[in-house]
């Protein structure tokens, strides 16, 4: 199985139930902007480095997820709107294991 079903809220409220590949290398933050479910500049504006929180999410579903990086961690320390189930989407890699994953977008900072 290379592909994968995620629902992802966008910043309107809106749910939308994409596919995800997990033979490209690709990244929640990248499956948003490949979908355009936020107005483009204002997702993944450092390029998926962890170094901006533009693609912070909310995570709903009971999916278990990587531990978070220090720079995650530091990231997420100094953006806004942050929750418990905070994550950066360019830090949740497209893996089988994620499939029907739901996630919120997190409001624009």
């Amino acid at each position: 199985m290379s592909d994968i079903q995620i629902r992802i809220t966008d910043r309107e409220g809106e749910d939308h139930t994409v596919e995800a590949p997990t033979d490209m290398n690709m990244n929640l933050m990248e499956v948003v902007r490949a979908y355009e479910l936020a107005p483009e500049g204002t997702i993944g504006v450092c390029g998926g480095m962890a170094m901006c929180a533009s693609c912070q999410c909310y995570v709903l579903s009971d999916h278990e997820l990587p531990e978070k990086s220090d720079e995650e961690e530091a990231m997420l320390s100094e953006a806004f709107y942050v929750k418990e189930s905070s994550r950066l989407g360019c830090q949740i890699a497209m893996r089988p294991e994620l499939d029907g994953l739901h996630v919120e977008l997190a409001p624009e900072s």
